[in-house]
């Protein structure tokens, strides 16, 4: 997560927009730059949402397209935004990141990957798992102790998956001189496990003259 005040902002204007089409916004970032800012919107299904076929609802391609063309709409008679801007739209995906101390709350038990931005203890990052949800902050588990962070304090937080868990780990390193049967005697690399595809990539607009060409929001 990485909220600033133009991002809660956006997000409270967009929020009802968003809420119109069955789907539910999870937080905003924007990022100001030279030539044309970004406005970054990840959206979800409500919790427990199903499909049509009984299955648990997941965001699709044309959830995000719906949302890129209604909010664009918005953002063009709102217009929140002084100058140009690219407009993102995607689902949040497995390493999904977090905006407020619900969603926190959610993903108790999972561990997550925090920038602060003020530094405590010493600390900018850290990593730890969620403990539990107080009054005004999160409580982590990091090097065997708890730690509570102010959830005003936080800059960006993002979940951090368990590929092992999941079966997406990278194959594992064998030993130098491993020469089981079939294979080759020698040191091997170990391989990058692919990802669940589950995250939709992100619909992209911008509110540029369509003779220039949309900033890049990489």
């Amino acid at each position: 997560m990485e909220v600033t005040d133009k991002a809660v902002e956006i997000a409270a204007l967009l929020t009802p927009t968003i809420a119109s089409l069955g789907l539910e916004l999870l937080g905003a970032e924007y990022l100001a730059a030279p030539g044309g800012a970004v406005l970054r919107l990840y959206i979800d299904v409500p919790e427990g949402s199903l499909a049509a076929d009984g299955e648990l609802r997941n965001v699709v391609i044309e959830d995000c397209e719906a949302v890129s063309r209604e909010v664009s709409a918005q953002l063009d008679v709102e217009d929140p935004i002084t100058g140009h801007y690219t407009l993102e739209v995607s689902s949040p995906g497995l390493d999904r990141p977090l905006f407020t101390p619900v969603q926190f709350a959610r993903f108790v038990g999972e561990s997550a990957k925090v920038a602060l931005k003020l530094p405590q203890d010493g600390r900018r990052r850290l990593q730890g798992k969620i403990l539990r949800v107080e009054a005004g902050g999160i409580v982590f588990e990091l090097d065997g102790k708890e730690w509570l962070v102010a959830a005003d304090n936080i800059d960006k937080a993002r979940l951090v998956p368990d590929w092992a868990a999941l079966g997406f780990a990278p194959a594992k390193t064998l030993p130098e001189g491993d020469a089981r049967p079939g294979k080759k005697a020698g040191k091997h690399k170990p391989g990058r496990g692919a990802r669940p595809g589950n995250k939709q990539d992100p619909i992209k607009r911008t509110n540029k003259p369509t003779a220039d060409k949309p900033s890049s929001a990489e």
